[in-house]
């Protein structure tokens, strides 16, 4: 379990942790700024940049015109040049626009200029459906992102991780892809579930990417998810503990890298995985999960399942998304089958 917890007394939402963490690094660095579509007077749709803009004024926290591809490309010839951008993609669907400057250049300059140039900036994107925006404005995209060499990935799911892993993103020197789950911010139209707001130190500290963390310990099942699922997987465990199923939930916290040992070593205990993701079922998180576990330790897996939106566009219509973005009971239920 993480040890917040015991060190602090006051909670943050996961959007005040974000904000707090890139106060802190601008305060700290000249070279930190923050650019993005309605990032400054209004401060982000999902609160992303709440009162940074107070504090730093139009120079450092920048509106940019609706144009991913030239925006992105900035940030990526700012970071090129020893600066530190923080750029902000609206909606993770729209990054098709600027798909050129994140795959071939952000992903891959380092690579192609022969280590030249560093490319230090994060790209910060919202994701995740449940409140019925449609097709374009609700996936996770967690696969598309991981698959590509030279980007790191991390989807914190609690205001704690949020803050650390922003921390350690801003002073990477290669570049991090940030996705943030709308639902987990806490802002005031989309209510989040308790969990996402925790305990906050009001010191910096990071969290290495890379090590994923066991938000439930147990004995029976692994279930490995990551984002807005680990708290619908919390719950799930809670729920089967009543009939006698003891879940262990393990936090990815970041993709790429992936803490391998410890999704492992986990299933090595329980013999049971369940892979939980709000992204496409097919070429994405789940496959990968379950093909690292079966090259890694085959033996120990006596079960698997898998939990993941069905290869269709995530539907408009509220009982249509529902349905098609895994719950509570999906994932109880998936547990069940491996037993």
């Amino acid at each position: 379990m993480s040890k917040q917890s015991q060190r602090v007394e006051r909670d943050l939402t996961m959007s005040r942790g974000m904000v707090e963490a890139i106060a802190h690094e601008m305060r700290e660095n000249d070279e930190v700024f923050y650019m993005g579509e309605d990032v400054a007077d209004y401060g982000g749709i999902f609160d992303s940049t709440q009162g940074l803009l107070d504090e730093f004024g139009y120079d450092r926290i920048m509106d940019v015109p609706i144009s991913e591809t030239a925006y992105l490309g900035a940030a990526v010839g700012a970071a090129q040049e020893g600066m530190r951008p923080i750029a902000e993609l609206m909606f993770v669907d729209f990054f098709g626009v600027a798909m050129d400057q994140i795959y071939n250049q952000m992903a891959k300059n380092t690579y192609m200029s022969g280590g030249n140039v560093s490319v230090p900036m994060v790209l910060t994107a919202a994701v995740g459906g449940t409140y019925n925006d449609a097709a374009q404005h609700s996936q996770t995209l967690y696969g598309t992102f991981a698959h590509v060499p030279g980007i790191k990935v991390v989807v914190p799911s609690t205001a704690y991780d949020a803050k650390g892993l922003m921390h350690n993103a801003i002073r990477d020197d290669d570049p991090v892809l940030y996705m943030f789950h709308k639902r987990l911010m806490g802002i005031g139209w989309m209510p989040a579930p308790d969990g996402p707001k925790t305990p906050v130190p009001e010191e910096d500290y990071t969290i290495p990417f890379g090590s994923a963390d066991v938000k439930r310990e147990g004995e029976d099942v692994t279930i490995v998810t990551l984002g807005l699922h680990v708290h619908r997987a919390l719950e799930a465990a809670e729920q089967l503990a009543d009939d006698g199923v003891d879940a262990e939930v393990v936090d990815l916290r970041s993709l790429v890298p992936l803490d391998t040992d410890t999704i492992v070593g986990s299933v090595e205990k329980t013999g049971r995985l369940v892979v939980v993701d709000e992204d496409y079922r097919s070429f994405g998180v789940t496959g990968e999960i379950v093909a690292t576990v079966a090259d890694e330790s085959l033996a120990a897996l006596d079960a698997v399942e898998r939990v993941a939106v069905p290869d269709v566009p995530i539907p408009y219509a509220r009982p249509l998304e529902q349905e098609v973005i895994p719950d509570v009971d999906d994932i109880a239920a998936a547990v069940e089958r491996t037993q």
